[in-house]
């Protein structure tokens, strides 16, 4: 794996960690090649049961790299194919039964809000921004902003979002519904750390749990806009007969059952 992304697997963590420092993790196409191929395979991999996604660096993610965009060019044809590599990452996260948590310590702009989206349950630091910022040099929400954004917080506010020069606090963040929690820590680089060891706990706490129901679960959540209500219902009966099939299941459920009958 390119060293742009920093790709492991540890006791059934698949960690992705963005490695472009210098440039705030922003996208240029060796990241965005490596962002396809890591997350692949962290989402095909029989021994991965939840994946991270974390940043080297001061930021998680500043979306492209306009900088590199605006040195060496780049036809419409060239930025929208890259957008779809990048898309074919967004959506091997979104699609796949693996709860994911991301570990957004300090700006999130642009497509990087794409990224923090294909997370399940997000982390930031109490210094953390988050905005769209597209507008401010001509472009339009990609990788999934457009998609997803208002999924997670409402129309009205994706549209505050991405119509205003405008980044949130972690606490509007919150608030929003963007991320789940924030992280306070006594300097930067220290909430950095502090935000990725929570998302790990996050992390290790599905791993440690029915980790094949919390994936199910958010695999029933993704998919639901894909199906009428009473498709959805009926997607759930087949999905939770599945489930009470399991060992793990069955075991849970004896377990259940018998403290309980002790408590009485």
């Amino acid at each position: 794996m390119s060293d742009v992304i920093l790709f492991t697997v540890d006791e059934g963590l698949a960690r992705l960690t963005l490695n472009r420092p210098a440039r705030l993790n922003a996208f240029n196409a060796e990241l965005a090649h490596a962002w396809r191929d890591a997350t692949i395979e962290a989402t095909s991999r029989d021994d991965v049961g939840a994946v991270l996604i974390d940043a080297a660096g001061p930021a998680f993610c500043a979306g492209g790299d306009v900088i590199e965009m605006a040195t060496t060019g780049g036809s419409e044809s060239d930025i929208a194919a890259l957008a779809e590599v990048i898309n074919t990452g967004i959506r091997a996260l979104t699609e796949s039964s693996l709860p994911v948590v991301a570990a957004a310590h300090g700006t999130t702009a642009g497509g990087g809000l794409g990224i923090l989206l294909s997370s399940d349950y997000a982390v930031v630091g109490a210094r953390s921004k988050l905005g769209s910022l597209y507008a401010n040099i001509g472009l339009t929400p990609d990788l999934s902003v457009s998609a997803q954004l208002a999924r997670a917080v409402g129309q009205r506010r994706a549209l505050q979002l991405v119509l205003q020069d405008r980044l949130l606090t972690a606490e509007e963040a919150v608030d929003w519904g963007l991320a789940a929690e924030a992280v306070a820590g006594e300097d930067a680089a220290a909430e950095a750390s502090l935000v990725r060891a929570r998302a790990e706990e996050v992390a290790r706490f599905w791993l440690a749990g029915a980790a094949a129901a919390y994936g199910q679960a958010k695999r029933l959540v993704r998919s639901q806009p894909e199906r009428t209500f009473a498709e959805q219902l009926s997607e759930e009966a087949r999905s939770i007969g599945a489930a009470m099939a399991t060992k793990d299941a069955q075991a849970r459920i004896a377990a259940f059952a018998s403290s309980s009958r002790g408590a009485r």
